[in-house]
């Protein structure tokens, strides 16, 4: 299917389902922005709410970058993905899917940055739309690859809202 792979016996794909399922949401919130703030004009919030919602969007902005920054530069998961090993340490303890999260956490930010309150729908599609595709997909390969220790994993870690670790 995805044959991005950097190296012989390589069991998944270096990149996954990611750029489709982060350019499918970007594309999403880019129709929402349009729709709900020029299209058809409803929603949009006045004062207070501009200042609220911004600095709201500008933190979430900033923690998304981070977490996908830490998930995807900060980490070894190349290198994991490459070696066929599971990586469960740094941030993948605290979230199952950095890369996608940190991408879902920042389009959040700046789907708020419009003010608009139909607009606060849009990171539940995401997340809905993220959740079932990653469940279909990257979680499938994970379990065929990993078995228990994949499965194990998933009760400690949320897939895609950072969070503590739990105990499982």
């Amino acid at each position: 299917m995805l044959k991005n792979y950097t190296k012989e016996g390589q069991k998944l794909p270096l990149f996954g389902v990611g750029p489709y399922i982060i350019y499918g949401i970007a594309m999403l919130n880019a129709v929402g922005i349009v729709l709900f703030g020029y299209v058809l004009k409803i929603g949009i919030l006045g004062d207070p709410w501009i200042m609220i919602f911004r600095i709201a969007g500008a933190v979430l902005i900033v923690f998304g970058i981070a977490v996908w920054f830490i998930g995807a530069l900060r980490s070894d998961m190349d290198e994991s993905i490459t070696e066929n090993r599971l990586q469960t340490k740094g941030i993948y303890a605290w979230v199952r899917n950095p890369m996608y999260s940190g991408w879902w956490i920042a389009l959040s930010g700046i789907t708020l940055m419009w003010h608009n309150a139909w607009m606060l729908i849009l990171p539940v599609i995401d997340w809905a739309v993220m959740t079932i595709v990653l469940i279909n997909t990257e979680e499938k390969w994970l379990t065929d690859l990993y078995g228990k220790e994949y499965e194990d994993y998933k009760k400690r870690v949320n897939r895609c809202i950072p969070w503590f670790p739990g105990k499982g």
